[in-house]
């Protein structure tokens, strides 16, 4: 055996690691209403209509663990 192939190490495994993140994305929403006011009180109860789904604005990390063996 070389002295190249005695001194190089194996690597370590890759681990898989979990997170649980919280993400806030913003998204586009219309309604139909007569009045702005209502249109803020259909929005807040869920009655819109979602008109795209917006990219991640903000990733907040709560935790990380290792796999079953870590």
């Amino acid at each position: 055996m070389s002295l190249a192939a005695r001194k190089r190490k194996p690597k370590p495994a890759p681990v898989i690691f979990h997170a649980t993140m919280l993400v806030t994305r913003a998204e586009e929403w219309w309604v139909e209403a007569a009045t702005i006011d209502e249109a803020r009180a259909l929005l807040a109860a869920g009655d819109g209509h979602c008109a795209a789904a917006g990219a991640s604005v903000h990733v907040e990390l709560e935790e990380v663990s290792a796999g079953d063996d870590g």
